[in-house]
């Protein structure tokens, strides 16, 4: 089951082929930022829900509250839970992460660009991350490298986790580490990969080639 409010991977891009994953983080969100972004009704949801468990309101959300587009990067759904996440102890975070449908996972990792969440949870979060780079889930791949993969994930979790877009066919543009965590490594692996294709007489993805041709 995806979950309720998953938007599902994009059609396939018209030049490329490739399908087009939905960029799910805007780095520096503030929370006060994204509560100003909610209807009313959704703000005195929010109100309510703060008085109660994280385990009860958060997997509640998007029946409460709805999945209206705020803006390029955010849904009604999508910021209420990060809201709600404010100042949560990293292992209620972690739980409704664990527990959660695939919307609510999504919603953990989108709420991670949150300047106020991020920050209160420090490294805390990256088992989320790391789980969800484990996962088959595209959208999972993608929303977990967002700006908090990028300040928190190790440097060989970070070349691994590259490299499993390039083999799961994900853009590597939603890769908000890229192209400053760029090292020699990854551009052996991105090489060795490009190698194994070719010789398979298999196309190179062309956002891999441009690393290949133009190293950062």
């Amino acid at each position: 089951m995806t979950g309720e409010g998953v938007p599902p991977v994009g059609a396939a891009d018209e030049q490329s082929g490739r399908p087009v994953v939905g960029v799910l983080s805007e780095a520096g969100t503030s929370a006060v930022e994204l509560e100003l972004l909610l209807p009313a009704t959704a703000r005195a949801w929010l109100a309510a829900a703060r008085q109660g468990p994280l385990a009860t309101a958060f997997p509640a959300a998007a029946r409460k509250v709805g999945h209206e587009r705020l803006s390029a990067a955010w849904t009604t759904d999508q910021a209420v839970r990060a809201l709600l996440l404010v100042g949560a102890p990293a292992d209620e975070v972690l739980a409704v992460y664990r527990y959660g449908d695939t919307a609510e996972k999504l919603a953990v990792l989108h709420a991670l660009s949150v300047v106020d969440i991020a920050n209160g949870l420090q490294d805390q979060a990256v088992p989320v991350v790391e789980d969800a780079l484990r996962t088959n889930d595209q959208r999972l791949v993608a929303a977990a490298l967002g700006p908090y993969a990028t300040e928190h994930l190790s440097q060989h979790a970070f070349r691994h986790a590259v490299l499993k877009c390039v083999f799961a066919n994900i853009p590597l543009a939603v890769v908000d580490g890229l192209p400053k965590r760029v090292d020699p490594e990854l551009i052996r692996m991105m090489t060795d990969f490009a190698a194994e294709r070719s010789a398979a007489g298999r196309a190179i993805p062309a956002d891999l080639e441009a690393y290949l041709n133009t190293p950062p």
